[in-house]
């Protein structure tokens, strides 16, 4: 069973994608050790989503975190702020305040054994 959890956070996505590669296929325990361990701002917002995600899958679905993997984690840009930096004789340089959407998927361990061995069968139907 997939669990989504989402957020969007005003931290650039080329950040928050640094600390969800390093994430990325871990299970839950070994994801939330790691995310304490990075000092990075994207690492913060990962980890609330990630928590949020868990409790999702518990509370909703009544999974256990220690069967819980990450699926996938998607990061994309949301919309930016358009801001000036004050300059020189009067100018105004103009920049970008980004922002991210975070996306959790987590599974838990038995459903995919059961759908591997679906498919496994499936094919052996066929032949």
């Amino acid at each position: 069973m997939e669990v989504i959890a989402k957020t969007s956070v005003r931290v650039a996505p080329r950040k928050v994608r640094l600390v969800a590669d390093a994430i990325r296929k871990l299970s839950v325990e070994q994801a939330l050790r790691s995310l304490t361990v990075i000092k990075n701002r994207g690492s913060v917002s990962l980890e609330k989503t990630l928590r949020s995600a868990i409790a999702n899958a518990i509370n909703n679905n009544k999974l256990k975190q220690e069967l819980l993997t990450i699926k996938s984690i998607d990061v994309s840009e949301s919309p930016s702020y358009k801001r000036f930096h004050p300059s020189t004789r009067g100018r105004v340089h103009p920049y970008k305040r980004r922002g991210s959407n975070i996306k959790i998927v987590l599974t838990d361990n038995k459903s995919e054994t059961n759908d591997n061995k679906q498919l496994v069968m499936k094919g052996d139907t066929n032949s």
